[in-house]
């Protein structure tokens, strides 16, 4: 036993002793305060971790660690003539870091929260290591951006620009199609560009690939801006073409076929075929050398900028201390807004709505979710003219991450069910709209959110809003409303009901029991 301990001990020597001795307390504190926020923003990283290893649009992100530490071990050498200051401007970034995430986490923004637990790690080794090792080390603390899961949001997006690409090959080939939304209908059958159709996938692991060549075989910013440029296009291209070929080999081959087809073929074959194509044109032009280690020491240390900005150094015992104290900080507002919830009634009103009645036990083929509310209502309202309206209300007494009323799969698309976006409906001044489709069914629905005295369709406004109550300690219901109606006469029937109805924001109160 004592031999063993004696081996680790000599072991542990040798290993500080290859580290320079103006390095070994920085690395050691850094340590310590990565241990820090990790432990405060724990709950993000292993929501990231999950994102990562069981959603095949993020699978990508498994790599992106062991890329940062390649490139870090790649700049050692010359970091290793830097030597580190602690610098305390770095506490503004990490102030700014640590309120992002809090914001994210009081208001149930994933993005914003993981965002700001990755710019904490970021921040903090600014603070610990100060501007030079810093400049030495800005594109692997950058690429760390790379770790939060982005790129779901852009799905509806990619979804409308693929179909565009595809009806217009199609046309281009002479074939007959006709296009409705995300759907287009062609002799061969029915095809939908569905969210797993979108090339998300291909296209944020592009951005991740196409940042790190950039970074490693170019120097030329013109280069760099050109070869990216390139790496974003052509993926969403690729992925035209890809769903066109599938619609092409279903005319020939059939359905099936083609479905079995693209999954093998274009699933795996043809992007590797685009990877390898775009890194093949651009070789001729990589300026780097390959034995090229990435940054200066010389030049970062004779910087006239960076020395002037290493003047606000102080010690690193303070820097510790400080981002510690930030934590506890931020950490401990994000646990006292977290627990601010409001009072709700016992029960919802349903809206009075003149000239419209309720009819009771009649339930439509179309369930909005809304996970985690308090109180919720489904209503179905008929007229004397033949116009029918589901209305869904759902009120929360706080928002979370358990309980979002405009988190993705919430509301009138839920999660996993039959219906499908299929392309955007004229929104309002209160009101988001979206047509939906299932089976020959077309389903219009309008989605407005409360909180306080703002009333909006828009997700990103709401969030804010909730965000702010949440950090001001404010306990206010969240209310989400959906007026939906199916074709035919959808439009008309949203629009005579609103009219009967009037101020959207009163009957969301009134059914809340605020009024």
């Amino acid at each position: 036993m004592q031999r063993d301990a004696l081996l680790d001990r000599f072991a542990v020597s040798g290993l500080a002793e290859r580290i320079a001795p103006e390095w070994r307390a920085p690395l050691l504190n850094l340590a310590i305060v990565w241990a820090v926020l990790f432990a405060l923003t724990v709950r993000d990283w292993v929501a990231m971790a999950h994102q990562w290893w069981d959603i095949s649009t993020y699978n990508h992100i498994l790599f992106v660690p062991p890329i940062i530490v390649w490139v870090v071990w790649q700049r050692w050498e010359e970091l290793a003539k830097i030597a580190p200051q602690a610098w305390w401007p770095g506490l503004v970034a990490l102030f700014g870091a640590l309120a992002l995430w809090m914001l994210g986490t009081v208001a149930g923004m994933n993005i914003a929260s993981q965002l700001g637990a990755v710019g904490a790690l970021v921040a903090s080794a600014i603070v610990v290591l100060g501007p030079k090792v810093f400049a030495g080390l800005i594109f692997p603390l950058a690429y760390m951006v790379f770790l939060v899961p982005i790129g779901d949001e852009l799905v509806p997006v990619l979804q409308m620009i693929t179909a565009k690409l595809v009806i217009g090959l199609i046309h281009l080939s002479g074939m007959e199609a006709h296009i409705e939304g995300v759907f287009i209908d062609t002799p061969a059958g029915l095809f939908e560009v569905a969210e797993a159709c979108s090339g998300v996938m291909f296209l944020a692991a592009m951005v991740a690939l196409a940042t790190l060549v950039a970074n490693v075989c170019f120097v030329s910013w013109k280069r760099r801006a050109v070869f990216l440029c390139a790496a974003i296009l052509l993926p969403i291209v690729a992925n035209g073409v890809r769903a066109w070929g599938t619609i092409v080999i279903a005319q020939w081959q059939g359905i099936e076929f083609a479905a079995g087809f693209d999954h093998i073929f274009y699933g795996w074959i043809f992007f590797a075929i685009v990877v390898a194509a775009l890194l093949g044109c651009a070789w001729r032009w990589f300026d780097r050398s390959p034995d090229d280690p990435g940054i200066d020491a010389d030049a970062i240390k004779a910087s006239p900028l960076l020395g002037k900005l290493e003047r606000f150094s102080f010690r690193q015992s303070f820097a510790s201390l400080s981002v510690v104290a930030l934590a506890l900080m931020f950490g401990g507002w994000a646990f006292a807004a977290d627990h601010v919830e409001a009072d709700l009634p016992p029960t919802l009103a349903a809206p009075h709505v003149p000239g419209w009645h309720i009819v009771a036990g009649e339930v439509p083929n179309w369930t909005p979710l809304a996970t985690g509310a308090d109180r919720k209502l489904r209503l179905h309202y008929h007229d004397g003219n033949g116009y029918a309206v589901d209305v869904s209300i759902a009120v929360y007494a706080g928002q979370g991450p358990d309980r979002d009323a405009a988190a993705a799969g919430q509301g009138a698309l839920p999660m996993g069910s039959d219906w499908r976006w299929l392309e955007p409906g004229v929104s309002g001044n209160s009101w988001s709209a979206d047509w939906l489709y299932n089976h020959g069914i077309r389903r219009l629905a309008q989605t407005s959110y409360r909180i306080g005295e703002v009333t909006t369709g828009s997700a990103s406004r709401f969030k804010l809003a909730a965000m702010r109550d949440r950090v001001l300690m404010r306990g206010r219901p969240a209310i989400a409303m959906i007026l939906s109606s199916e074709e035919p006469g959808a439009d008309a029937a949203l629009s005579r009901f609103r009219a009967a109805m009037g101020d959207p924001a009163l009957a969301m109160d009134r059914a809340a029991g605020l009024r």
